[in-house]
């Protein structure tokens, strides 16, 4: 029955023009195809500096339709300008395009400052000159930091940034939740994912890094299909029951129809509050090493790790009280860890048999 009901709330939409920034990324693709699923008409907006144009190929070997693409960044207000124009009535947006690695950031802060902000304001003012109604903004738990308690609810405290890509977040609900306060007539959903995994069951499209993967499910198959050498575990002596770190992973798929579902809620005058907030994930603390021995179950392959020294920005445990999403959105996750990994590594398989 549930699945039924979740089924309504993505009944086809014809018609709505909804522009996906990122939407050759890794779950701005998913999102892409849910939207198409839905009846929606996706225009993508993506500059490949983290994502590869053959992703428009999956898309349409899943769904038969071809996207339209502009290949412009976000951070080009001009070029931002042309598209509007060029698109006419624009439903609503969904705003994936940043740069979202944890350590990256650590490394070079000015880079994710400049992009994530900049690209973001130049959206909303786009959006404000155009009058698009809707906005669909990809947040994260890093706005929690380390929580004081768990789970973590949409009310608990907003807490001193772990890293500059976590701070990017912060900052960025904050400049929607202002703009929107400064137009009624405009709504946003800053949707909080957890640790997102898994590829698309066709494996036709999924979590495609570039270089060395910054998130451990892709370095988890890279390894096991030898790749890389090894794979190293962040740290064994966090207050986490075996020493790893703590994440809570939900598959993409059942993170890109959050998506839908916060999109029907705003176009259908569902969300009375003009801005809203909403945690995504399976409401499960898994740990690293639990994720792995799942990889392993899932895959039949027996992986290679060491144990190495705690990574800058890394927080030690975080988990999701979904409830907030579930009665609000209709949503809630389907698929288990164990799926997740096998549609991952399904994916990486695919990507070895193409090269």
């Amino acid at each position: 029955q549930e699945q039924n009901e979740m089924a309504d709330l993505l009944e086809p939409v014809m018609g709505r023009k909804v522009i996906v920034t990122g939407g050759t990324g890794y779950i701005g693709s998913h999102t892409v195809v849910e939207l198409i699923a839905a009846g929606y008409e996706p225009v993508i907006i993506d500059n490949l500096y983290n994502s590869d144009i053959s992703v428009l190929e999956g898309i349409r070997a899943i769904t038969g339709v071809t996207p339209k693409f502009w290949d412009y960044d976000l951070c080009d207000s001009q070029k931002l300008e042309e598209v509007f124009r060029a698109e006419g009535k624009v439903d609503a947006i969904i705003h994936f395009a940043a740069y979202k690695a944890v350590g990256e950031s650590v490394r070079k802060p000015l880079d994710y400052y400049r992009n994530n902000l900049t690209s973001l304001m130049n959206l909303l003012a786009a959006m404000d000159r155009h009058d698009t109604p809707a906005l669909v903004f990809s947040s994260s738990c890093t706005v929690y930091g380390q929580p004081d308690t768990l789970p973590v609810t949409e009310t608990s405290p907003v807490k001193e940034a772990a890293s500059p890509y976590g701070y990017t977040k912060q900052a960025g609900e904050t400049i929607i939740r202002d703009t929107i306060a400064a137009r009624p007539a405009h709504k946003a959903v800053s949707l909080r994912y957890f640790n997102p995994i898994g590829a698309h069951p066709t494996a036709f499209i999924g979590e495609l890094p570039r270089g060395v993967p910054e998130n451990l499910v892709p370095y988890i198959t890279q390894t096991a299909i030898g790749l890389r050498d090894e794979l190293k575990v962040f740290g064994t002596d966090y207050d986490t029951p075996d020493g790893s770190c703590i994440r809570d992973y939900l598959h993409v798929v059942d993170l890109a129809k959050a998506h839908v579902m916060a999109l029907r809620r705003m176009l259908d005058g569902e969300n009375k509050a003009g801005y809203e907030v909403f945690n995504l994930g399976m409401g499960k603390g898994v740990s690293v090493l639990e994720a792995i021995a799942a990889f392993e179950k899932a895959s039949g392959v027996k992986l290679k790790y060491t144990i190495t020294g705690r990574r800058a920005g890394d927080i030690e445990k975080i988990w999701a009280d979904p409830s907030l999403a579930n009665r609000e959105l209709g949503w809630k996750t389907e698929i288990t860890i164990e799926e997740a990994m096998e549609t991952a590594w399904r994916w990486e398989n695919r990507l070895k048999n193409k090269e």
